[in-house]
């Protein structure tokens, strides 16, 4: 467990969807306050807007991943796309359902077809592994922080 691990478990637990929790956890990483975070990270939460597709704790991590290491030239994608795959590598051998989807995650056949939230009960917490998928994408994304240190953003490149 990590400290950015507690915070976004911490986040997700007051009410914030997964994608909000793993990015506000690296606010002052990214030099930005928790609102802003908050606000960018807003719709990849529950498979982004609740359709159910990719994992929002681990799309919040690659919102991180790419305000750190985020290519400015075209010719950089290629290096961030690596960067995502290393890190989806990971989370899939360890998150327990060896996906990056969501409703494979919670065991769903498809999405319930609902923009609404679902209420943060204490059945919800029991019967979803989402406090746990945002701790570790938060884990793996301190670790691979700590091991590659982002360069800074040069204004102007």
């Amino acid at each position: 467990m990590s400290i950015h691990g507690d915070r976004a478990y911490a986040a997700f637990l007051k009410g914030y969807n997964c994608a909000q929790a793993v990015a506000v956890a690296f606010a002052p990483e990214l030099g930005m306050s928790e609102a802003q975070v908050l606000r960018l990270s807003a719709g990849y939460g529950a498979g982004v807007g609740r359709l159910r597709e990719v994992c929002g704790a681990f799309g919040g991590a690659v919102l991180v991943l790419g305000a750190l290491y985020g290519n400015t030239d075209p010719a950089g994608k290629s290096e961030m796309y690596a960067r995502v795959q290393a890190l989806a590598a990971q989370y899939k051998a360890q998150n327990g359902g060896g996906s990056l989807v969501c409703r494979e995650l919670l065991g769903l056949k498809q999405a319930e077809g609902s923009p609404v939230a679902s209420a943060r009960t204490p059945e919800y917490y029991k019967k979803r592994p989402c406090p746990q998928l945002v701790r570790l994408a938060a884990d793996l994304l301190e670790a691979y922080i700590a091991q590659n240190p982002p360069i800074p953003l040069q204004e102007g490149k």
